[in-house]
C-alpha cells in the first residue's frame, strides 16, 4: 500500500483537484480558477498541492511551452482501490485456494461414487451371488 496515495487524499483541497481533474486535463489556471471559485486559495498553494499528488503518483504532468496541464492518473488510484477492495471483502484472497479446495472436494465426491456401486447395481450383484448359491 502506497502511504503517499493516502496522504495525498486526506486533504480536500486535493480531493478536490483530483475532481476537476477527472474530468481531463487542465492547465495550472483553469484549476486555480476553479478551485478560487470556491474559496480563496493562491496559484502558488494549488501548485503545492499539484506538486504532492504528482509525488503520490495521482497525477501527471505535461509541459506545452511555459504552460502546464496536469491530468489524472488513474494508475495511481489502484493502491487506494486495492486497499478499499480489501476492506469490502477482507476473504477476497482466500477466494482463489477456497475455489481450489471445493474442486478437490467434489474430484473426491466424484471419485467415490465411481467406486462405490449404486444401490441397483448392488441389488443385481446380490440376486446374482445368490443364483450362483442356489444353482
Amino acid at each position: 500500500m502506497n502511504e503517499d496515495v493516502f496522504a495525498a487524499l486526506a486533504d480536500p483541497t486535493r480531493r478536490r483537484l483530483l475532481e476537476l481533474l477527472a474530468g481531463g486535463e487542465e492547465p495550472v489556471g483553469a484549476v486555480t480558477a476553479a478551485l478560487q471559485a470556491h474559496h480563496p486559495i493562491s496559484q502558488p498553494a494549488v501548485s503545492q498541492h499539484l506538486k504532492v499528488l504528482l509525488a503520490a503518483g495521482l497525477v501527471s504532468v505535461r509541459a506545452e511551452g511555459t504552460r502546464r496541464f496536469y491530468a489524472l492518473e488513474p494508475r495511481g488510484l489502484e493502491p487506494a482501490r486495492r486497499w478499499l477492495a480489501h476492506l469490502g471483502d477482507p476473504l477476497q484472497a482466500f477466494a482463489g485456494p477456497l475455489d481450489a479446495l471445493a474442486t478437490e472436494v467434489a474430484r473426491g465426491r466424484r471419485a467415490r461414487r465411481a467406486a462405490t456401486p449404486s444401490a441397483g447395481q448392488q441389488d443385481a450383484g446380490q440376486r446374482d451371488a445368490g443364483q450362483r448359491d442356489a444353482g
